[in-house]
């Protein structure tokens, strides 16, 4: 029989030291964010569940706790070639499929458990657009209860503030990132499961879509395109912006984002406070979409490079910058009588990754549509959700990806 290799290494304790200072300076001047030792911690494993909001969140988890942490994390920071490999090397982060049950994954969280490892999951499996917390899976809390580890609930505040998800830019405002609580094994033992889940649930929820601090930049609303595309006025519809403004292309209805995350018209009548108001709008629009409206019609085209992942290794470029053509049931690629197509009957999953890109799941195939910085990834992943709905594939009647 073969022998499993161990998955946790000294060098993880090493590297951690190396570079804690180093990334506790980015996350103080930076991001701003406050980062609260967990001083209870006493040297045993963890199970740490996290709200999802920064490019930066794993860090400032890391340094809440002394001991090394193995963060669970999407596929796709693992086919990139060598610099894969050296997070690889350095921390040893558990590789997991998005928005899909991923066996190989949960067999290696189970691993570095059994080995004493301290193991961080962000159960959204997603970071907002909106500020609020996206959709967590029941089955977080199964997976909790079979760790039989004490559960950190970590709660990250101000981050969609200081660093919305669509937007390059971080701007300047407080932030705060710490254990809220820890359920002991003993006490969600007298839990059943869906009570465990919803003091999950609940204990790492966070809605920034309110008017709470300042968080002052000079490009606030730019790359806001990447995640709104349908107009209230216009319905589906593109966007653009520069700086702290943004606008349809459709109707040329202009809004600034403004520093305490609201929202506000140049005619002073709009039906939005907050982005979050805006991004439940979007979801309720596409749930409501006839289908005899829509049934084969165009409704969005883009122009973006498509990949086959080969996870844990690399991606292999199939179409460079070919037009997509998005429809109620398919991606349609490029154009005429070599026009190929992604029917949305054989995707299994689908994943926003990053800010401007889009994972397809097709049987044991992943595919990749990357576009510009513009790229809204998001109406794909929203669009094959709504066909899993109306299909009959999902039974919530709600779950558009996120």
């Amino acid at each position: 029989m073969k022998k499993t290799k161990k998955w946790l290494k000294p060098r993880h304790k090493f590297f951690k030291k190396l570079l804690f200072y180093p990334f506790l300076w980015i996350s103080k001047f930076k991001y701003g964010m406050k980062v609260e030792r967990f001083r209870e911690e006493g040297g045993r494993p963890y199970l740490i569940l996290m709200n999802h909001t920064t490019l930066f969140d794993q860090f400032f988890v890391s340094f809440s706790f002394k001991q090394p942490i193995y963060f669970v994390a999407s596929e796709d920071i693992f086919s990139n070639g060598w610099t894969s490999s050296l997070i690889r090397y350095m921390f040893a982060p558990i590789s997991i499929k998005k928005q899909s049950t991923d066996a190989a994954a949960v067999k290696n969280i189970f691993q570095v458990a059994k080995e004493g490892g301290t193991i961080c999951i962000a159960p959204e499996g997603n970071r907002s657009y909106d500020g609020k917390t996206c959709y967590i899976s029941p089955t977080i809390a199964r997976v909790a209860r079979k760790l039989k580890l004490p559960i950190a609930l970590y709660r990250i505040e101000g981050g969609f503030g200081v660093h919305p998800r669509w937007s390059d830019t971080v701007r300047k405002g407080p932030g705060r990132s710490y254990v809220s609580k820890v359920i002991e094994p003993e006490e969600y033992a007298e839990l059943t499961d869906d009570e465990l889940y919803e003091a999950v649930r609940t204990g790492i929820f966070m809605n920034e879509g309110v008017s709470d601090a300042l968080y002052k930049s000079s490009k606030r609303a730019e790359n806001i395109e990447r995640v709104l595309y349908i107009c209230p006025d216009c319905g589906l519809s593109h966007f653009k912006s520069l700086k702290n403004e943004f606008w349809c292309t459709g109707c040329n209805r202009k809004i600034t984002y403004n520093e305490d995350k609201s929202l506000s018209a140049e005619n002073g009548d709009f039906p939005f406070h907050f982005l979050t108001e805006w991004y439940n709008y979007m979801g309720d629009f596409v749930l409501s979409m006839k289908e005899e409206e829509y049934a084969g019609k165009i409704l969005f085209r883009d122009t973006a490079s498509i990949y086959r992942v080969i996870p844990e290794k690399k991606k292999v470029l199939l179409h460079r910058d070919t037009t997509l053509s998005l429809m109620t049931d398919r991606i349609r690629i490029g154009e005429g009588e070599n026009a190929e197509a992604f029917a949305f009957s054989g995707i299994t999953a689908a994943a926003a990754v990053g800010k401007n890109k889009a994972n397809l799941y097709i049987g044991k195939d992943i595919y990749q549509l990357k576009g510009d910085k513009s790229f809204n990834a998001l109406k794909y992943v929203n669009l094959i959700y709504r066909y899993k709905q109306k299909s009959g594939e999902l039974t919530d009647g709600q779950f558009l990806g996120l």
